[in-house]
């Protein structure tokens, strides 16, 4: 029998529900277990594919085409597995397969009902995406925070999923915020309480609580809010922030859930020495340091974030820091780009002429550069003795990418660049003649990167600016 690790949030949303159960997983996957994950949204879209941008950051693609939501790629940079369709469910394509299905008879007349057939509909997406992996545990993330009425389904259905499968395979997790009040100097707990009273409520008791705070807390307050929960003291630990997420796992076994973790999941003893590796040179300062100008028509620096941790260890392989810059393409100017050492962007071919021109370090990733690339994977051919099969050490590369249905752009007819890379007859790499490093492609590679292998293009792109 699998188990089921379930993850919620309270007080406020963005405070680390993603990035907790990553870490959980990965501190489960060095125990060697097989693991699998995904997130459940509460929104009525049917999937991330129309979501903007400029407020929910970037859209991931799985390699078999789902468009979800940044958190799978936190996923997939921390365990180093592939997500698929099943790793992500919308409340809205949830309610149009439910609403379809009544249309169609297949409800017998019923009545139907948030409780039991949206209910059950969503516990049962769970098993199919925990079967989809065959693993032996799975974690479940449930977006928002306690108390949204949008979220209300969800944390029924995950309390009903006890009775489906046995409250010992299930683990319930809550992640929720204790604020600092600089005034009077301390950190107050009732709104941590609250959250836990109001998770009770619906029928859940946490078997672990996250305590996250901007600073170390005292142990003292930890144990004011397992009181108050009517949890065991151990039961709430605190995970303050840290200067890079990948830290997260490593905090989670000092705070004590690996004593949670061994009594509910089993497996061997705990090897985190990668993780530890690769703290350590997250903390190194080098020699080298690499200026990168992000050019984007976004203020949510979200919208680039597996590009940037892409580059991050990009930058940690060839032993360099790495220093952002974010250029908005409705206002920079060409002088603004000349300060840094290389320029990416996505979805754009701006400050192309300035690249050229001083033959300046240069990335375009996500351009339709033809009319039928489809979502997820793409088999490209590359171009033998091009640069870029140069770059992948091959002569055939999987990468993802975003389906596009416009005309080829002009670019392709220009004669400083050549096509690298094809997928059938569409265009998906091409790379200017005789320079250091100007590359565009239709494929966003850094979906592929993950912080123990960081992808050889960025990695390239990162040496052509040493």
């Amino acid at each position: 029998m699998a188990k089921y690790i379930f993850i919620v949030g309270g007080v406020l949303s963005g405070v680390g529900k993603g990035i907790t159960a990553a870490s959980i997983g990965a501190v489960l996957q060095a125990k060697k277990l097989k693991v699998s994950i995904m997130k459940c949204d509460p929104m009525l879209n049917c999937d991330a594919g129309t979501l903007c941008p400029a407020e929910h950051g970037e859209v991931f693609i799985t390699h078999d085409g789902r468009e979800s939501d940044l958190d799978l790629g936190h996923y997939e940079r921390f365990l180093d597995i592939e997500t698929n369709r099943f790793s992500t469910i919308l409340s809205g394509g949830l309610l149009s397969e439910l609403i379809t299905a009544e249309r169609n008879g297949r409800c017998g007349g019923r009545t139907v009902q948030l409780v039991p057939h949206f209910t059950n509909l969503i516990q049962d997406k769970i098993e199919q995406s925990q079967k989809s992996s065959n693993s032996d545990v799975h974690i479940v993330e449930i977006g928002g925070t306690v108390g949204d009425i949008e979220s209300l389904p969800y944390i029924e259905a995950i309390r009903e999923f006890a009775r489906r499968v046995g409250r010992e395979n299930c683990l319930y997790v809550s992640v929720l915020w204790v604020p600092w009040i600089n005034t009077s100097k301390e950190l107050k707990s009732k709104p941590a309480q609250n959250a836990l009273r109001d998770l009770r409520g619906f029928g859940i008791v946490p078997d672990l609580v996250c305590a996250r705070t901007e600073r170390p807390a005292p142990r003292e307050i930890l144990n004011k809010i397992a009181a108050f929960a009517s949890i065991d003291d151990e039961a709430v630990i605190n995970l303050p922030d840290v200067s890079s997420v990948y830290e997260v796992p490593l905090n989670l076994t000092r705070a004590g859930a690996l004593d949670i973790l061994d009594r509910f999941a089993g497996g061997g003893k705990a090897d985190l020495r990668a993780w530890e590796t690769l703290t350590s040179q997250l903390t190194e300062k080098y020699e080298r340091t690499v200026r990168v100008g992000i050019i984007s028509k976004y203020d949510n620096r979200d919208i680039a974030l597996s590009a940037i941790e892409a580059l991050k260890t990009a930058a940690l392989s060839c032993q360099s820091n790495l220093e952002v810059t974010w250029f908005d393409a409705r206002s920079s100017q060409e002088s603004d780009w000349s300060q840094v050492d290389g320029l990416f962007l996505q979805g754009a071919t701006d400050a192309i002429e300035l690249a050229l021109a001083q033959d300046k370090p240069y990335l375009s990733v996500g351009n339709p550069l033809a009319s039928d690339i489809q979502t997820g994977d793409n088999t490209i051919k590359l171009e033998k003795n091009s640069f870029l099969a140069d770059i992948y050490s091959a002569d055939e590369v999987i990468e993802r990418a975003r389906s596009s249905r416009c005309a080829e752009m002009s670019i392709l007819e220009d004669p400083r660049f050549a096509v690298s890379g094809r997928s059938e007859d569409s265009a998906m790499f091409i790379e200017a003649k005789d320079k250091k490093f100007i590359i565009i492609t239709a494929t966003n590679p850094e979906l592929r990167s993950r912080p123990m292998r960081p992808h050889p293009l960025y990695i390239e792109f990162i040496r052509s600016m040493l």
